[in-house]
């Protein structure tokens, strides 16, 4: 896995997956170049690459197994390229990256993207190459505000989702204090300002709310400061996500913060942040998760099957990026074509029931992925069953709670 990621963070990675022949446009020139091109760029060599990374490569693959599976001699799309890049979480890189994959590699698609401020540059250069864009993994919610655009879709969660539903429940139990330490740049910046919305409007107080450098593998300053503040906040918000999470835990545990009366909320937790760290190091911890592998049997079917290719369970980035890859191809197979202004309007409004979301919505206002998420904690050691069963589903939060409503911000022109 090391030398694949390794190898993968220089060069373009291709699987050329041979589609179905014939069908309504199936070539004929509704088809560009005969094939259509579904590009992953995200992180597939630092902290946020056991999130989504690979394993998200591999989702995107299944999906297009699915795609050939359910359309056969009908398939509209002849051939399917997936191909890959790493953006290393840089703005600069995902935007010259995006440029390749959509001149070079003649790219239809792009996926995933974690890192906000790499998913804003990459929705502008899908609005210039007038492309499509389904970012995954990162949470800002401009994307669906003043820069979202015509071409680009967000799937499967916002900054707005996880503080609905973590920052406004834990508050509501009774943790009115919060001290929130942030990622200094746009992810972690729009993760503090809707967090602190979320707790005060149930009634609670951000004590103070502190940017730390990104990438970090020190957060000592932060955590000694944490007693120190008046008033003692209850809870630590930690809005880190991937390998600054694991590392800001193993210190909030290592300074027995918990021992002081200051509990722990994260913003944004992977399956393989618990994983990492083990479920004893977050037992109790309470959070939002969109999509979890053993949440029912629809789940945990498709869990097995990316367990069988990627070897582990997947996190909801897998889930979600196999999402968008197999909706894309619907809504080429409906358009009859690749062209982007067609595949857009087939996606807008459209109703989404597959093994990510069940009743899901794509909001023709903002392009903007609507469901049910989850209100989850993490298990004791204890009480695991299972490998990488690691989560106790409290709740349901609808879809109507759990996103924003549309931005005036947003123009889709």
């Amino acid at each position: 896995m090391k030398a694949l990621r390794a190898a993968t963070a220089v060069t373009l990675g291709a699987i050329t997956l041979a589609g179905c022949a014939g069908g309504p446009g199936g070539g004929g020139g509704k088809i560009s170049g005969g094939k259509v091109v579904l590009a992953v760029l995200n992180d597939q060599s630092g902290i946020y690459s056991e999130l989504s990374g690979q394993g998200s490569v591999k989702a995107v693959r299944l999906a297009v197994d699915d795609y050939k599976a359910k359309y056969g001699s009908k398939a509209v799309v002849k051939k399917i390229d997936v191909v890959t890049a790493d953006h290393q979480n840089k703005p600069d890189i995902a935007h010259s990256k995006a440029q390749e994959l959509y001149d070079r590699r003649q790219a239809d698609v792009i996926l995933d993207v974690p890192t906000s401020s790499a998913a804003l540059a990459v929705a502008g250069v899908a609005k210039a190459r007038k492309k499509l864009f389904f970012d995954v993994s990162a949470a800002t919610t401009e994307l669906e505000g003043a820069q979202c655009n015509k071409y680009t879709f967000h799937y499967g969660f916002n900054s707005y989702t996880l503080a609905s539903g973590t920052g406004g429940t834990v508050t509501h139990d009774g943790a009115k204090n919060w001290y929130i330490v942030y990622p200094d740049y746009a992810f972690g910046q729009d993760m503090n300002k809707s967090f602190t919305q979320a707790v005060r409007s149930a009634g609670g107080t951000v004590v103070k709310s502190d940017p730390a450098p990104f990438p970090n593998d020190n957060f000592s300053s932060f955590l000694l400061k944490a007693p120190s503040l008046t008033p003692k906040p209850q809870v630590l918000g930690a809005m880190q996500a991937g390998g600054d999470l694991v590392n800001l835990v193993k210190q909030y545990n290592e300074y027995k913060l918990r021992a002081k009366g200051i509990g722990l909320a994260v913003g944004l937790m992977f399956l393989t942040d618990i994983h990492s760290l083990g479920p004893d190091a977050l037992a109790g911890t309470k959070f939002t998760d969109p999509w979890y592998w053993n949440a029912d049997a629809t789940n945990r079917a498709w869990a097995d099957r990316f367990q069988a290719v990627a070897g582990k369970r997947p996190t909801f980035a897998n889930a979600a990026n196999y999402s968008a890859a197999l909706q894309y191809l619907e809504a080429v197979q409906r358009a009859g074509t690749d062209k982007s202004g067609a595949v857009v309007r087939q996606l807008e409004g459209t109703k989404i029931d597959d093994a990510f979301t069940h009743g899901g919505t794509i909001r023709a206002a903002d392009h903007l992925l609507t469901h049910d998420v989850s209100l989850a904690q993490v298990k004791a050691g204890k009480d695991v069953t299972e490998p990488w069963d690691y989560e106790k589903v409290l709740s349901t939060v609808p879809a109507a709670q759990a996103f924003q409503p549309p931005s005036p911000a947003c123009r889709l022109g």
